[in-house]
């Protein structure tokens, strides 16, 4: 079972490609946009304290893709953020795997249904 066991503060932006691409590039050097970027700005491992930009326009399509809300989708890159503040990563497969499925036990557990693994007609997965 997976345990967020965190206090402290979360700011979430939401934004359109456009911004969202420009944050990318001035963050992580890397141009177009993306779904989601976090800022962990704790200075210690046990209070959340982040900064989370997450992009409409990208959730929309994959939302679309999946067959759910963008709300779920939004949702969904919110706790992908917050997995990364406490220590989740997702750089190789096994470990995007975990990250992926703590994602959809937290969303279950709050009773929004899995949405990363959700299957789809278009084979799902971020």
């Amino acid at each position: 079972m997976v345990a967020i066991d965190a206090k402290g503060e979360l700011s979430v932006r939401i934004m359109g490609d456009e911004e969202m691409a420009q944050a990318h590039q001035t963050h992580k050097g890397v141009s177009g946009t993306t779904d989601v970027l976090t800022f962990d700005l704790s200075d210690t491992g046990d209070t959340l304290d982040a900064d989370i930009l997450i992009c409409f326009d990208e959730a929309s399509r994959q939302a679309e893709a999946r067959e759910h809300t963008v709300e779920q989708e939004l949702l969904l890159y919110i706790v992908h953020g917050v997995l990364h503040c406490v220590g989740h990563d997702d750089h190789d497969e096994e470990r995007a795997r975990k990250m992926h499925d703590a994602e959809d036990e937290i969303l279950a557990r709050i009773g929004v249904s899995a949405t990363y693994a959700r299957p789809t007609l278009h084979g799902g997965g971020h």
